[in-house]
């Protein structure tokens, strides 16, 4: 049985695992938004940063990637990601159907924001979003980089995201 991963952030251009298959899909139910506050990945607890997540929302839909692991590789691959997206309980792992552009319908492991969380912060205006990802830097690197990689590689693959495509030119802006 194939093992599926749904990426809509950070997976897009650096899932961290061995991909079989990478295919256009869509999760329906969910807004990709940058409503977590990163205090370990992209900012620290005195300065947090902001990452993606997935925010629940009835008539939403989030185009994304859904991977396939690579055969042999998902016992290692579901082990990582837990120690890389459950790192504060933020996310809540679910298994979630995705619908390939196939036409095909497969369930994926799905990291999505617990609204009830400390770090949940969504709604929040997109100038906001801006400087608070202009400035924050964390663990992995500064905020912008996250910005940034999404946002190009959801161009690349022809998926756009007029919210994304706003906050990059926006904080390029205030970084220049």
């Amino acid at each position: 049985m194939t093992m599926w991963v749904f990426g809509y952030g950070s997976l897009l251009w650096n899932p961290g695992f061995p991909v079989a298959r990478s295919t256009r899909a869509t999760l329906h139910g969910y807004a990709r938004s940058f409503c977590m506050s990163s205090i370990h990945h992209r900012g620290t607890e005195d300065h947090p940063g902001l990452v993606l997540a997935l925010d629940e929302q009835d008539s939403a839909q989030c185009k994304g990637l859904a991977l396939s692991v690579e055969p042999g590789h998902e016992d290692r691959t579901l082990h990582e990601l837990r120690e890389r997206e459950l790192i504060s309980s933020a996310y809540v792992e679910k298994m979630l159907d995705v619908h390939l552009e196939s036409g095909e319908t497969v369930e994926a492991v799905t990291y999505v924001i617990e609204k009830d969380h400390v770090q949940y912060c969504g709604g929040m205006p997109l100038e906001e979003q801006a400087q608070i990802i202009a400035h924050a830097v964390g663990g992995r690197g500064p905020n912008t980089e996250y910005l940034y990689n999404t946002a190009e590689h959801l161009a690349e693959i022809g998926l756009r995201d007029p919210d994304l495509e706003w906050l990059a030119q926006r904080v390029r802006s205030i970084a220049a």
